[in-house]
């Protein structure tokens, strides 16, 4: 068997590629695979990582500005639309897939579209509450529309629909809390995991600060804080809010969180941005969260991501245009003032989760190939 498999530009696309890639080469080791990416995408770096062959094409979005530069690289983006399908269509007549699988990006517009054209069956994979653009395009011309969601179904009305989940990496569903706490010199007052991303979120260091250093002058809660790539300034400005992170036992401030799944394991209350992936792993540990939804991203999808564990009663929201020390302070007291009250928000997020995604999109997979 041989699967094309299209997405990139984040890794909220490229990941679950990865993981249904890597999902189908443990069940048929013969199987040949083949990404394709955006020339200048992560996908460049994490594609090989992973093990897995990468072609490239050239694509980018159209900015939402009339800015001469913005116009500029739109016109770039319209030539681009046009290479970008003679690209993908010369390496899928050369790879020869049995099925194209794409996970949304700029990327997978082209390559699903035209391996389509060529007769090749193809399925998506939408990981957001809200859809992409790209995906909502494509939806006409697959076989099957794969959801990580149910409140994504309104969105392809016209289209055939599974609700498979997003992947979720087995170290997530097997981590265990009070191992993980153990391992991390944790005891057993409230921790909480807070992060903005490997870059960092600049709003979300400044707002969080509040709560770090309260935690580290009274010593309340245990505080496990990424400040990313761009907020190297987050130790000083604890300092300057009175708790020095050297001198607070009680407080684990890093640049980048490597070890998520025990982290993750280990808190009673998560703080983050309301990307799918994100979300999908919160829901499998069954954490209560308070989420900060990016506004800078594509359909505002994040704030939809985020309303649907909101509604369900698993989470908290503060949106970005809300966002200040105090409304952190409050949302994180009033969720750990009780053991009842973090239960309901723990048992509401786990009956969200789908924890066989994996399985369920290899199932499609099979069923779209009339394999047994």
């Amino acid at each position: 068997m041989k699967i094309l498999l299209a997405g990139g530009g984040t890794a909220g696309h490229i990941n679950p590629a990865l993981a249904i890639a890597g999902y189908i080469r443990e069940k048929r080791p013969d199987t040949v695979f083949l990404f394709i990416g955006n020339k200048d995408g992560m996908e460049q770096r994490l594609v090989p990582q992973a093990g897995f062959e990468i072609r490239s094409i050239t694509i980018s979005g159209f900015k939402r500005s009339f800015s001469p530069k913005s116009v500029a690289e739109n016109l770039k983006t319209v030539k681009r639309t046009f290479s970008s399908s003679a690209e993908a269509k010369k390496i899928i007549r050369e790879f020869s897939p049995d099925i194209c699988i794409g996970t949304g990006g700029y990327v997978s517009g082209p390559v699903v579209r035209e391996a389509s054209k060529l007769g090749i069956p193809c399925i998506i994979h939408e990981q957001n509450a809200y859809p992409g653009v790209t995906n909502k395009m494509l939806a006409k011309r697959v076989k099957k529309v794969m959801l990580a969601v149910e409140a994504a179904k309104p969105y392809f009305k016209d289209a055939s629909i599974v609700v498979t989940g997003n992947p979720v990496r087995g170290e997530i569903l097997t981590a265990d809390k009070e191992a993980s706490r153990k391992k991390l010199g944790l005891d057993q007052r409230p921790v909480i995991l807070s992060f903005g991303g490997s870059l960092g979120a600049q709003k979300i260091n400044e707002s969080v600060a509040d709560l770090v250093a309260r935690s580290g002058k009274n010593g309340r809660y245990q505080h496990i804080h990424a400040y990313g790539k761009f907020g190297g300034f987050f130790p000083e400005l604890l300092k300057e809010k009175g708790a020095d992170p050297d001198n607070c036992p009680n407080l684990d401030i890093r640049p980048y969180i490597d070890n998520m799944p025990e982290c993750m394991a280990a808190a009673d209350l998560v703080i983050s941005r309301a990307g799918a992936i994100t979300l999908s792993e919160i829901q499998a540990m069954g954490k209560p969260a308070i989420l900060i939804p990016s506004p800078n991203v594509a359909e505002n999808h994040q704030y939809h991501n985020a309303m649907a564990l909101v509604n369900a009663g698993a989470a908290e929201i503060i949106e970005e245009s809300d966002l200040s020390g105090e409304a952190v302070i409050e949302k994180a007291d009033s969720m750990l003032e009780s053991e009842e009250t973090l239960a309901k928000f723990s048992e509401n997020s786990r009956k969200m989760a789908i924890t066989n995604a994996n399985e369920r999109i290899y199932s499609v997979v099979k069923q779209v190939l009339n394999l047994v």
